[in-house]
């Protein structure tokens, strides 16, 4: 029996609940779809489907061999592109995924060195968010992923994490913005914007906690998933916010400023699955935490002080605002 290949319409047939649908899909008559069906379920002896007269459930055994069979799938894929590596130079498609707050050059940069260090590789970068990231992966959606720690690495491989400082966002003609460094405690009374807790929820409720440890109890939180929402409620007076100089320095009317002793520290590190991983990951890692460091250290001062004039600054006429 062609393991692989019945496996495959495994999938299918659970993903339909329905073998009519499931043959179409396939492109093939019902009959041997069936027929398959019946040789896997003898083969490993089990049943898969509960065959009902409109339609098919999964069993539990079904359902336990959805995400064994994926995996199995995912490591021959894997398998394969490996050994067609090793004939023509290339390593296939690395699926990659990417914050969405991820600023342009920093992906720009890092395409710019996987295209140099990996001429046949084919990227595809998609945006999502941690919690999107760590579940594709799981279900070998994805190849690697660029996450925000804390994260849960049980099932992952990781490279370098690149650490970057929390600082407070605020309208540009703000009190505090003339501050060159900002205490926790000093923003109470303030609401808070973040974005929302499903997209990282280890790394949210961290920052809640400390800030709560310093002193700041947000009077309200406000969710925005886009550096331009967050912005933009940040304009409007609904809170302060807490998140990294890059992903608001595009925006002028706006102020970035460091927190003082940095008690806040974003991590962002590339994973990849312990099992049947991508060649190319692990070089994507390195990677990504060459190219975050070398963004970070363009954006942040050293030795501390007032922050680096960013190079969109502007003449803010405050009355026009």
């Amino acid at each position: 029996m062609d393991l692989f290949r019945h496996l495959r319409y495994f999938l299918v047939v659970a993903e339909e609940l329905h073998f009519s649908r499931a043959a179409e899909v396939l492109g093939m008559a019902q009959p041997p779809l069936s027929q398959a069906m019946r040789r896997l379920e003898r083969e490993l002896g089990v049943t898969l489907f509960d065959r009902l007269p409109r339609g098919t459930a999964l069993t539990g055994a079904g359902q336990a061999l959805v995400e064994e069979a994926r995996q199995l799938l995912f490591a021959e894929q894997r398998l394969r592109t490996v050994m067609r590596a090793t004939g023509d130079g290339s390593l296939g498609v690395l699926r990659a995924g990417v914050p969405p707050d991820t600023p342009a050059p920093v992906l720009g940069e890092l395409l710019r060195r996987l295209a140099a260090r990996f001429p046949g590789l084919d990227v595809d970068l998609q945006e999502l968010t941690t919690a999107e990231q760590v579940a594709a992966l799981a279900a070998a959606r994805l190849d690697a992923g660029l996450v925000q720690q804390p994260v849960d690495r049980t099932e992952l491989r990781a490279g370098p994490v690149t650490w970057s400082p929390l600082g407070v966002v605020l309208p540009r003609t703000a009190a505090l913005a003339r501050a060159a460094a900002v205490p926790l405690a000093d923003l109470a009374g303030h609401g808070l914007v973040l974005f929302p807790r499903a997209t990282a929820p280890d790394w949210y409720d961290r920052i809640l906690a400390v800030s709560a440890e310093h002193g700041f109890h947000p009077a309200r939180v406000r969710h925005a998933r886009s550096p331009e929402l967050l912005c933009g409620l940040v304009l409007a007076g609904q809170g302060v916010a807490l998140a990294r100089e890059d992903t608001v320095r595009r925006e002028p009317r706006v102020a970035w400023r460091p927190l003082r002793g940095e008690p806040l520290r974003q991590g962002l590190v590339a994973v990849w699955p312990r099992r049947a991983g991508h060649p190319a990951a692990p070089r994507f890692a390195e990677l990504a935490a060459e190219v975050l460091a070398a963004a970070r250290t363009r954006v942040t001062p050293v030795g501390g002080g007032d922050p680096a004039p960013a190079p969109w600054s502007v003449v803010f006429d405050a009355a026009r605002s």
